[in-house]
């Protein structure tokens, strides 16, 4: 195939010159097929750089896979990078079927793309100086069509197209095949730096236009989330380009706007965009974007979103909303910007002037939850960090703040987020209950790209997937349940990609939050937006949540371990049949916890659940129960000692539920039954019902492993504390659950005042970069130049390999691009390594290093010998050794390992490395990194646990009840006792029904109702109702009453009537009534004077007053706690 432009290619790359030459035959009468083939031509001539350069190649690979591979990038300026990215988008969308009709115009310019890419190739690999003088000479559709029009095409000329096709399609085959059969070897990074500068200095060459390269990339960016841009700066429908401005503070008055975006039907302005040099701040087109907002508003009347962008770093301002600006990585899609526009003209001015609805919440803790993120909201934050314990409603909380804010008109779509499928369809199922108006859809690899919903759903590794499918503005509301320190580690990416309102949910104890979540929703350490606890809930009157009871119970292998020595004949005798050298067991209690499965202790802790826990319904068999096992063969064991020792129960009371279950979504569905359909009533689980399982029924905890995440162990305990109607019966709720701890969890976490705050682990990539910058300082400190070249051309290809598309790299795109400037790194100055250090290092775990684990690990040591030498360290010898044992463990019967013999002998010989220095530790690096992945692995099985039936000692067993340090816990346990106590005596005793009608008591007849009470509990005395429930008039009478004469519910209606009738109650205020309702359900009334004082001014100093300051509002306020009052008098 001839072409226009590439005949300087056939001499070299014939396959090339036909690619481009098809792509010019087809610009005009097949576009889409013109960049396919151009998508074609950018792959081959990556793999032939790989080739030239002799790059390892994976023929696995696909063209992302090449481009974003770290040799790759390390070797290729960023500005060919771009350029080769154009081609691939382009072809991709046209092989899709997704390219706009619109961007057929661009097929030319792609072509004209391709020339430069074929000019900077044979120039920077061939050396060939004649391609400078090549000039693109433009497209015509005459030029194009090699068949002079298709209506005077004939059959001999379209089979001759096609036989040319054909014989393309084989040249191509054939050059697989070739490099398939190369040879690739590693390049040392010294080599790398030079291979950059020279393509970067023929990229120089050739004058490839920053500015021009700019503004395709920002074309890029926009007609990636839809926008149409025309081909070579013409205007379209949607977007103009220089589009001319009045009313700027110029001697002329005139600007001009780079881009435009419009409405394509109505011809209305949404938004400007300023582009600014790659080179400079975004920042400075700040103020310049804002004059053009300005001339648009005066205009047209209306003022348009501001953009403002260097290519690299993307701002948005929104300044009619009076928000500041923002960075984004991407701009709005038109359906974003429009619904921005929208919200200018109809959301609520004040969010949290809105009531959440009664239907999704009811309890005024919650209120105060969605108003405490209303004002954040109103306060132009965007973040808000919310604990509420677990069963506190902290998804109704989420549905109800989703609601208020979509009818608000602050929320168009909302993104749900958490970490399994059986916490999204629960999500789901609540928000089609109390949004069921809403389109809703799991987001997954087949739904990506639908965009059409209300409420979307997701698991983070899902979202993770496709998150870039979605424009950045797509989403005005993210909630993220469980946000804890793994959502900051592994998914932060999600909250910094969507410039959404961001809502975190979790229930880890307020003071075992690590620093990072509270950095993720942009709160101060140990402030999140709102805290509602455990304590909380269950100090409430009526308690929100079941209390607790501990009973602790070990037995001798938990407490000790299991030692031979210390065993007695009989158990010796039972080992030494089991085990083989099995004098030689020796194992303490941590070592048990992950080595040893005994049976018969496992035993113990089944029986322990069977004989002592808490009933079912029944009142006969066991209630439901969730052993949390160490892991998947513990499970089984445990269901098995379960079925040997109560087959009466038929195989399916007790199942094991975790991943290597395929029914386990069906069995939790049979575990969460009431009905008494399913007899599924034991679930042994490994993690998967550790969280977010809602079982209200529970009333058993095992804990049958040591625990040593706080988080982790207050989630496990949660799965308890939801309340049960009538579990046992009419009137017979459940009031308590039950925790048997076998392995001393809450021992260990009583006696933890802080849980240490885990630093992240350091990727391999981070550790070698900083090993490199601890060189080059070495280097420094001796005098060793040639070192300290060396660690900087190892440092400067590192960060050329850091891939340009990832968040964080992109976010520090300016730093990056200053440590890449000439001389730089390496001139090796203070300022420099602290910028490296800080800056660069952490972004090194983003490089993509699949199968090089293994050289980097090489590379790694190397580094550290390097280092070793430099300070004639005693650790040189020994890192010399592992060099040498690493090299020995090479099979040179593989032809890759054996062409690097007289390497790996230099490597193995202890006189090579009594002199060698950087130079030649350098030599074995580059020749044996490469080769490092066929290293013989130490093929030894891993340790298996040991499987034993060694009998417990029953004498040695350990059980007793374990006070919690928790003062709620015990104030819980106390009312509960005296409420079951008072409910039993309630139909027989006049003086109860006196103290709950309200009616006054003669002395008597109080000190009749004690005595019944000591006769029915000789333990309970109600005069201890007055320490634990005090009030001025040091009334029992009023003591009783907040257990049973007190209705608490009926507090609670009253308050909820007065939220209803003045909605625009912000969150202060409610707190203020949540106050109230709490003095009055504990004291059974309140004196109207000490609404000034303390602790209601803890809110205000000036108390009610303070705290409302309409005059009508307090004084129906004080009117319904006269209500109250009268009630409890």
């Amino acid at each position: 195939m001839q072409s226009h432009n590439f005949e300087f290619l056939r001499k070299y790359h014939p396959e090339l010159a036909d690619l481009a030459g098809f792509a010019e035959s087809y610009s005009f009468t097949d576009p889409v097929s013109a960049l396919v083939k151009l998508r074609t031509y950018a792959e081959y001539l990556v793999k032939a750089l790989f080739a030239h350069h002799r790059l390892e190649l994976n023929f696995q690979s696909n063209l992302i896979d090449l481009l974003t591979d770290d040799s790759f990038r390390s070797i290729t300026p960023s500005v060919v990078q771009d350029k080769l990215h154009l081609l691939r988008i382009k072809g991709n969308k046209a092989a899709h079927g997704t390219l706009p009709k619109e961007e057929e115009a661009y097929v030319p310019d792609c072509v004209q793309e391709a020339f430069d890419l074929g000019r900077w190739f044979i120039l920077s690999t061939k050396g060939a100086p004649a391609i400078e003088s090549a000039r693109w000479k433009p497209l015509t559709q005459e030029a194009s069509d090699p068949t002079a029009q298709l209506k005077t095409q004939n059959k001999a000329q379209l089979k001759k197209l096609a036989e040319q096709e054909a014989l393309m399609a084989k040249l191509l085959a054939d050059l697989e095949a070739a490099r398939a059969k190369a040879e690739t070897t590693g390049k040392s990074e010294t080599e790398t730096f030079e291979l950059l500068k020279q393509a970067q200095q023929a990229a120089s060459t050739l004058d490839f236009s920053e500015e021009e390269t700019r503004f395709k990339l920002i074309d890029a960016q926009l007609a990636a989330v839809g926008w149409e841009v025309g081909a070579r700066g013409q205007n379209t429908a949607a977007v103009e380009q220089e589009r001319k401005v009045s009313h700027q503070p110029t001697s002329s008055g005139v600007g001009y706007i780079d881009y435009v975006l419009k409405d394509s039907n109505s011809g209305k302005i949404l938004a400007v965009v300023e582009a600014k040099k790659t080179a400079e701040d975004a920042e400075k087109g700040k103020i310049q974007a804002k004059y053009y907002a300005d001339g648009v508003e005066k205009e047209s009347g209306h003022r348009p979103i501001i953009f403002y962008t260097n290519g690299y770093e993307i701002y948005i301002w929104n300044d009619a909303k009076g928000e500041p600006p923002r960075s984004l990585f991407g701009f709005y899609s038109r359906d974003s910007l429009e619904y921005e526009l929208y919200q200018i003209a109809n959301r609520e001015t004040v969010l949290g002037a809105l009531n959440p609805k009664e239907a999704i919440v009811d309890r005024l803790y919650q209120i105060e939850a969605i108003k405490r993120v209303a004002e954040h909201f109103d306060a132009r934050r965007r973040k808000a960090l919310l604990i509420q314990a677990t069963g506190t409603g902290k998804t109704r909380v989420a549905i109800a703040l989703s609601e208020v804010m979509v009818r608000a008109n602050w929320a168009k779509r909302v993104l749900f987020l958490c970490d399994r499928r059986e916490l999204r369809k629960q999500a789901k199922d609540a928000f089609e209950e109390h949004m069921p108006g809403e389109p809703r859809v799991y987001v997954n690899s087949k739904s990506g790209n639908d965009q059409k919903q209300r409420i979307y759903l997701a698991t983070y590794p899902a979202m993770m997937k496709c998150f870039q499918n979605f424009d950045v503005g797509f989403f005005d509301l993210v909630i993220a349940d469980e946000s804890h320190r793994s959502i900051y580690n592994r998914y932060r990416d999600l909250f910094r990609y969507f410039d959404a309102y961001q809502v975190g949910l979790t229930a880890t104890p307020l003071k075992f939050i690590f620093r990072n979540t509270y950095k993720l929703f942009e709160c101060e350490n140990g402030d999140p937006t709102f805290n509602y606890e455990y304590e909380d809930a269950i100090e409430h009157n009526p308690p929100y949540l079941c209390p607790f009871k501990v009973v602790k119970h070990t037995t001798k292998f938990l407490r000790e371990g299991i030692k031979y020595k210390q065993l007695n004949k009989a158990q010796q005798e039972q080992m030494d049949e089991q085990v083989a050298d099995s004098e030689l067991v020796d194992y303490d209690k941590e070592q048990v916890s992950r080595q040893v499965f005994n049976r018969d202790t496992d035993r113990a802790i089944i029986r322990n659940l069977m004989e002592n826990g808490l009933r079912g319904p029944d009142g006969t068999r066991v209630g439901k129960t969730i052993v949390f096992a160490r892991n998947h063969k513990h499970a089984k064991q445990l269901v098995a000692v379960f079925d040997e020792c109560y087959p009466q129960y038929g195989g399916d009371f007790c199942l094991r539920i975790d991943n290597y279950e395929p029914r386990a979504e069906q069995l939790i569905d049979d575990f969460k039954t009431t009905d008494g359909s399913k007899n599924l009533t034991i679930a042994v689980s490994v993690d998967m019902l550790d969280t977010g399982i809602d079982v209200p029924s529970l009333v058993n905890l095992v804990f049958a492993k040591p625990v040593k995440s706080y988080a982790k162990f207050w989630q496990m305990i949660g799965r308890g504390t939801r309340l049960c109607k009538e579990l046992f019966g009419p009137g017979k709720d459940k009031t308590e659950f039950l925790i048997f701890d076998h392995w001393g969890n809450f021992e260990y976490f009583d006696e933890l005042v802080k849980e240490e705050e885990p630093s992240q682990a350091k990727s391999l990539p981070q550790q070698l970069f900083e090993a490199r910058i601890a060189l080059g300082e070495t280097a420094l400190k001796q005098q060793d130049l040639l070192a300290l070249k060396t660690a900087a051309a190892l440092i400067a290809a590192d960060i050329a390999a850091l891939p340009s598309d990832s968040l964080s790299v992109r976010e520090n795109i300016k730093t990056v691009k200053a440590m890449q400037k000439d001389g730089v790194i390496e001139a090796f100055e203070a300022h420099t390594i602290a910028t490296l250090k800080r800056d660069l290092a952490p972004l090194m775990q983003w490089r993509d290093i699949r199968s090089k684990e293994a050289a980097l690990q090489f590379d790694l040591l190397i580094a550290k010998l390097e280092i070793a030498r430099l300070e004639k360290s005693a650790t040189a010898d020994d890192l010399s050794d592992t060099v040498i044992e690493q090299a020995a463990q090479l099979p040179i019967n593989l032809k890759q390992v054996a062409e690097k013999l007289p390497t790996i002998q230099q490597a193995k010989d202890l006189t090579y490395h009594a002199t060698a220095g950087t130079k030649e530790l350098e030599h074995l690096r580059t020749e044996l990194r490469g080769i490092m992945k066929y290293r013989k692995k130490d093929t030894s099985n891993p340790v298996e646990p040991l499987f034993l039936d060694v009998a417990e000692d029953q004498g040695a067993y350990n059980s007793s009840e374990h006070k919690v340090k928790m003062q709620g816990l015990d104030l819980a346990a106390y009312r509960s006792r005296v409420e079951s106590v008072l409910k039993e005596l309630f139909d027989a005793s006049e003086a109860l029904r006196k103290i709950k009608a309200g009616q006054a008591l003669a002395s008597d007849e109080l000190d009749e109702l004690v005595n019944e009470v000591l006769i029915y509990d000789p333990n309970l005395n109600l005069e201890d109702l007055l320490v634990h429930y005090p009030n001025k008039a040091k009334s029992l009478a009023l003591a009783i009453r907040q257990i049973i004469g007190m209705d608490a519910e009926a507090v609670d209606a009253h308050f909820k009537q007065f939220v209803q009738k003045y909605p625009t109650l912000n969150a202060n205020q409610i707190r203020f009534l949540e106050m109230l309702k709490t003095h009055i359900s504990r004291y059974g009334s309140i004196e109207l004077e000490t609404l000034w004082e303390s602790p209601f001014t803890s809110i205000d100093s000036q108390g009610v007053e303070g705290v409302f300051k309409e005059d009508d509002q307090v004084n129906a306020l004080l009117d319904l706690l006269k209500d109250l009052n009268n009630t409890a008098a």
